[in-house]
């Protein structure tokens, strides 16, 4: 890896995750608003995303490539009140813990006794969904029966299919548009709650488009001043690409990366979507851009991989969001599970590697993060070539990339109601589950504790 990549390497792996409590502040605020307390649920959470992308800090450190952080510095890890309002002993807990522990300070604990405590008491989705519970069930929850259900968290496990490479956001709320136009509110008893959720779209959507306008904007700034030639032409270029993505379709290898990490960072602090959203099947989605980019000679190998290595820097930037009690106990870990899959097969069922596969390879031998997580499909109609190139990283001891079976994967795919074509599409996400990606999303299920039911009868 170059020097730049180095830097921000050892940056990533020496900062201690914290605890901000900005995101807690802004939907506070927002929630508080007559025009958010007056509007559907779809709309209400639509508005609050506007607020957040609005709002929240921005900010470009010195040789970053590929910009946007969930909170104002790298680690500065959001909380979520309005899924799960953590007590005063539970940020301490944060704090002081031997282990996966979060720096909080003073003046984010006198903000939540002050503001986040009192208003999402008894609002949060934790409380709301307690209060509905009957006295048997939290009996045995107590007992420990039900060891988890989502109550830090909310659903995730969503992987990203292609649809961004190809269309901008603008094109996105054209789409969105012309749905409601068609909406048949005669006849459709359903029509109000479509046109609510389409509504509620369209905001997201426009807020993240402000969202990277506003990176633009400070990336211009910083080029005006800017002394090293060198780094006034990467802000102006930063500048460009953040006009340009996420409102229209990513012309570039560049771009395409930007626009995605836009997407991810815009899901991931709108709701605590542990575990996992994922960017899919990478090689695939970005092999269009980086072979044009050789072509026209706008694009080299070394730029692309410096390109990737930097995209790879902002996945361990991103710690899970705070967990304790047993949902820490289950899961005691900074990551949040984003698993790249590569290789594989593609929609029409021919060898799905290519050159971007084995470089992004080298990304994950070089890089050696926790994070993102990563995965090598393998079909009989890949090259022997890589899964050698893989098992050469794995016999390292690093842990990654974990490697997977495309053929049984299809199978099972299939067997659940998906098409073939879908099913070459998809692979696996998160700790990890299978699925067609872009078409659908998870929910995890379970924790039902069956040795304890033995145990307490």
């Amino acid at each position: 890896m170059n020097e730049r990549i180095r830097k921000l390497r050892e940056q990533s792996v020496s900062t201690r995750p914290s605890i901000s409590p900005e995101r807690a502040r802004i939907i506070t605020e927002a929630y508080r608003s007559p025009e958010v307390q007056r509007a559907s649920a779809p709309v209400q959470r639509a508005l609050v995303f506007k607020a957040l992308m609005e709002k929240k800090s921005v900010f470009i450190d010195e040789g970053e490539l590929i910009v946007g952080e969930r909170g104002p510095a790298h680690k500065a890890t959001p909380t979520y009140p309005e899924v799960c309002c953590h007590s005063l002993q539970d940020l301490e807990t944060l704090n002081s813990r031997p282990k996966t522990n979060y720096a909080v300070d003073e003046e984010t604990l006198k903000f939540y006794h002050d503001e986040v405590i009192p208003f999402w008491r008894g609002r949060s989705m934790r409380d709301r969904i307690f209060a509905e519970m009957t006295p048997e069930w939290k009996t045995a929850y107590e007992a420990g029966i039900f060891t988890e259900f989502m109550e830090q968290r909310a659903p995730g496990h969503t992987v990203l299919g292609d649809k961004i490479y190809h269309q901008g956001l603008l094109d996105i709320i054209k789409d969105i548009e012309s749905s409601l136009a068609r909406l048949d509110f005669f006849n459709d008893s359903e029509a109000l709650d479509k046109q609510e959720e389409l509504k509620a779209m369209a905001i997201c959507a426009r807020a993240l488009i402000t969202y990277a306008h506003r990176h633009a904007e400070l990336a211009r700034q910083m080029a005006a001043v800017e002394k090293d030639p060198q780094r006034k032409r990467e802000l102006e270029k930063i500048a460009e690409v953040c006009d340009w993505v996420p409102a229209g379709a990513p012309r570039d290898f560049w771009e395409a990366l930007q626009y995605y990490w836009f997407v991810h960072v815009g899901v991931t602090t709108e709701y605590n979507t542990w575990d996992s959203f994922n960017p899919g099947r990478l090689d695939q989605h970005l092999y269009p851009f980086y072979k044009k980019g050789l072509e026209e000679g706008t694009l080299d190998s070394e730029k692309a991989k410096e390109l990737l290595q930097a995209f790879w820097v902002k996945f361990n930037n991103q710690p899970a969001p705070p967990k304790v009690g047993v949902t820490a106990e289950e899961s005691g870990t900074y990551t949040d599970f984003a698993l790249i899959n590569i290789g594989g097969l593609r929609p029409d069922g021919r060898d799905g590697a290519n050159e971007l596969s084995y470089l992004i390879l080298d990304v994950i031998e070089e890089m050696r993060l926790v994070q993102p997580s990563s995965m090598v499909q393998i079909s009989a109609k890949n090259p022997d070539s890589l899964l050698l190139r893989a098992l050469k990283i794995v016999r390292t001891g690093f842990g990654q990339p974990s490697i997977f079976n495309t053929d049984a994967i299809i199978q099972e795919l299939v067997r659940q109601g998906k098409s073939v074509e879908d099913a070459r599409k998809g692979g696996a996400s998160g700790c990890v589950e299978a699925g067609a990606f872009g078409t659908e999303a998870y929910i995890l299920t379970g924790y039902f504790n069956i040795p304890k039911v033995f145990e307490i009868t």
